[in-house]
């Protein structure tokens, strides 16, 4: 579970990211956070991965307390949370087995385990045709799923993804958050970041709207939010 009890966050130039913002999001969810920009919506997602910590206010993450954690406890948070970002953020030179692989040797995982769960989440998100292939020899959409093989390989409890699609054209972001439904149906919980309206309706999942730093709207249904 993830909680958020009366977190408020102000940036050094004055800037109010949040502002007394209290949610729960259940184990196994899958929830869209929305909003404009400056809304507060990659405070969250820092303030989840312990980059930033609140001014006021608590955050659960599992059995964490991220905002009172030792430092020492900070890549244990980590390895529950699989991380996608904008932007892919691969190793260029490295193939899409060697990125994928690195996540588990910063970790030190056994090499068979190692080659076991690569091949697995390969297969899972459908490249295995491109295992020995360079990043700057795929499409967008194929490096963002090698992106995500990384995030999930260590089998984390919660995916994040911040604006995941950004950089992808209408019919490859649908197919990008397909493969996060997939995901989410293993039991993963998902939390994504989006200002894309046309895939919120088609998620039609829990939708938490920010605005100004805090909480506007909370609906079960992502049909129901129509951006303002």
């Amino acid at each position: 579970m993830i909680e958020f009890k009366n977190v408020s966050k102000v940036y050094d130039n004055g800037s109010v990211a949040l502002d007394d913002v209290c949610l729960t999001i259940n184990e196994g969810e899958f929830v869209l956070i929305c909003g404009h920009s400056g809304a507060g919506k990659s405070t969250l997602f820092k303030l989840l991965t312990h980059e930033v910590v609140p001014d006021s206010g608590t955050v659960i993450v599992d059995d964490f307390d991220v905002t009172r954690m030792k430092r020492s406890k900070i890549p244990k948070l980590r390895r529950k949370l699989g991380v996608v970002f904008q932007d892919f953020r691969l190793l260029p030179n490295k193939t899409v087995s060697e990125n994928i692989a690195f996540a588990l040797e910063v970790i030190e995982e056994k090499p068979k385990v190692i080659k076991e769960k690569v091949s697995h989440v390969l297969e899972l998100v459908g490249l295995t045709d491109k295992a020995n292939d360079l990043p700057e020899d795929l499409s967008g959409g194929e490096q963002q799923r090698v992106a995500i093989a990384r995030a999930i390989v260590n089998r984390p409890s919660v995916l994040i993804a911040d604006e995941p699609t950004g950089n992808l054209d209408p019919d490859t972001s649908k197919g990008i958050v397909d493969l996060f439904k997939h995901i989410n149906n293993f039991g993963t919980t998902v939390i994504m970041v989006t200002h894309n309206m046309d895939l919120v309706s088609y998620l039609n999942k829990r939708v938490i709207r920010l605005k100004d730093g805090r909480v506007q709207s909370d609906n079960m249904r992502g049909a129901e939010i129509n951006e303002a």
